[in-house]
């Protein structure tokens, strides 16, 4: 059986390169058609500008009449006469006040003439590294260690038989520690006291427990009596029920 078709005259064979080709050109002329630039003629003015020439007005020249300059100056001719000096006049001299050497030094002072005053001084020493500890109330004739004891507990009592918890503070759920540091003077009364704790209305409580200490004997440190500085915390606690 014989073919109908001419094999030669197959029209799909190149079909793909005549799509390869119409897709460039259509992509070539879409390129095309953004890049093209368009402008509104409306935007573009073209005006003109006249200039009118400006007249130049001729200014008129007026003379001032100027004054005189003034006259030459006059020369004088002063006589002058020497007259001879009759009166002497003494020349008043102005003695030096300062001191020689010589008439500075008089007297000479012996070392043994020199009296040394003693100057007391404000020492501030800490409980722990003092030598004799104050003396509370009540903890005379003691050793040293029993009496530094008794001073802690002493300070401790007073600290519990004076405590009251202030009515603010419950209201308002305060609690906490405060730590007061205060001095003992060498006169032996309670100075210094400062405060630091959770609220200002629980140190001030505190400073008022501190402040009402008795009067104490002063410690001493070489024999003399110095300030001795002694903190202690104080607890602010409520039970919640």
């Amino acid at each position: 059986m014989e073919a109908k078709k001419n094999p030669k005259l197959e029209i799909g064979r190149n079909s793909s390169i005549y799509f390869a080709i119409g897709l460039n050109l259509m992509l070539l002329l879409s390129w095309q058609g953004l890049e093209y630039k368009t402008y509104e003629k409306n935007d573009i003015v073209a005006d003109l500008l006249e200039v009118e020439s400006e007249l130049e007005e001729d200014i008129p020249i007026v003379n001032i009449n100027t004054p005189p300059p003034p006259p030459p100056p006059v020369a004088v001719h002063e006589n002058i006469q020497i007259v001879e000096d009759v009166e002497e006049i003494e020349e008043t001299v102005i003695e030096s006040t300062e001191t020689s050497q010589d008439e500075a030094i008089r007297d000479v002072v012996e070392v043994s003439d020199v009296e040394v005053a003693e100057v007391e001084e404000d020492v501030e020493v800490p409980f722990s590294l003092i030598e004799n500890v104050p003396v509370f109330p009540g903890c005379e004739g003691k050793s040293k260690k029993e009496m530094k004891d008794c001073f802690q507990q002493k300070v401790q009592e007073h600290v519990v038989n004076n405590f009251r918890y202030p009515e603010l503070a419950l209201e308002m759920g305060l609690q906490g520690r405060v730590s007061v540091i205060f001095v003992i003077n060498s006169q032996g009364y309670i100075t210094g006291i400062r405060s630091r704790g959770p609220d200002k209305i629980l140190e001030k409580e505190a400073e008022r427990i501190i402040g009402i200490l008795p009067r104490m004997k002063p410690g001493t440190q070489r024999g003399k009596p110095v300030k001795v500085a002694y903190s202690v915390p104080i607890f602010f606690k409520f039970n919640e029920g």
